[in-house]
């Protein structure tokens, strides 16, 4: 009985898996219905301003104090998880001990758990009455109702982007190189930050941008423990939901409008990055 060889097509021309027309067609209507149309339909209402009006609605002395809150808040603490998410990863990979399993799922908690849920646990532990909170109100150090316990809703729904971007990369990182540069004698510090470092910077940078970008939009978790004093803790977000409750569609869709273009730049500055990353570090 002979053998039946099934031909499968190289790179060039070929079809490992059938069906590709239909599988890319698939493809590309469900991003047009879920990501393309969704997009282009904030643009086509914030259109219905002229532009002098949607100037004067992005520039608003609340809206720009909206702006403000929301990126210093991402920002610092999208550097929080880019330093702790980092650490989170190593100890996961490169240690054994008891309940590893349980600290590796409960990353995944800020992704399953509601954002609403985690915005009034973070108020509860950290209001003045809280069981975190009172212990720094005695000392005269305010968290929530503040832009520092925003920052730390973002922390809590931004770190499990870093640790699930380092992690695979750490995974995969030959520890050789790290026993080559000890042997010649480098110590742990130069050989992190020359070694392990470099290797582990693309993948470190791609969580920094996703924690950026996903704090700059949060509203749920954020919204409660902000407290919405206006000018002081009133994020970009919550304008939105504002201007959407005054029936304003085109003022929330403007505001909406730049905080995508936002998070687009600074997701092309961050690809465009790890591009030359890469590149400077083949060569």
């Amino acid at each position: 009985m002979e053998q039946q060889i099934v031909k499968v097509k190289n790179k060039k021309g070929v079809r490992v898996i059938p069906g590709f027309g239909l599988s890319m067609g698939v493809t590309l209507t469900m991003l047009s219905c879920l990501v393309l149309i969704p997009l282009i339909s904030i643009f086509v209402s914030a259109s219905h301003l002229n532009f002098q009006e949607f100037i004067e609605v992005i520039t608003s002395r609340q809206v720009v104090s909206g702006y403000i809150v929301s990126l210093s808040c991402a920002f610092f603490a999208a550097v929080i998880n880019a330093i702790f998410g980092m650490l989170l990863a190593w100890v996961l990979v490169r240690y054994e001990f008891p309940g590893k399993r349980i600290m590796d799922g409960m990353i995944e908690l800020p992704f399953a758990l509601p954002t609403a849920v985690a915005g009034i646990s973070l108020t509860f532990l950290y209001s003045d009455q809280g069981w975190i909170g009172s212990l720094f109100a005695q000392a005269g150090i305010k968290i929530a109702y503040t832009r520092v316990g925003i920052t730390i809703a973002m922390v809590f729904v931004g770190i499990p982007f870093v640790v699930r971007a380092v992690q695979p990369v750490l995974e995969k990182l030959d520890r050789q190189y790290e026993e080559a540069a000890m042997m010649l004698g480098a110590g742990r510090v130069y050989t992190f930050f020359r070694v392990v470092l470099p290797e582990l910077f693309p993948s470190l940078l791609a969580g920094f941008g996703l924690a950026f970008a996903r704090g700059i939009g949060e509203y749920g978790s954020v919204v409660f423990i902000a407290g919405n004093i206006p000018y002081k803790t009133q994020i970009a977000p919550l304008l939105i939901m504002s201007k959407l409750e005054q029936f304003k569609y085109s003022d929330a869709t403007a505001i909406a409008l730049v905080l995508l273009l936002l998070s687009f730049i600074l997701m092309f500055f961050i690809n465009s990055l790890q591009i030359y990353m890469q590149r400077f570090h083949k060569v």
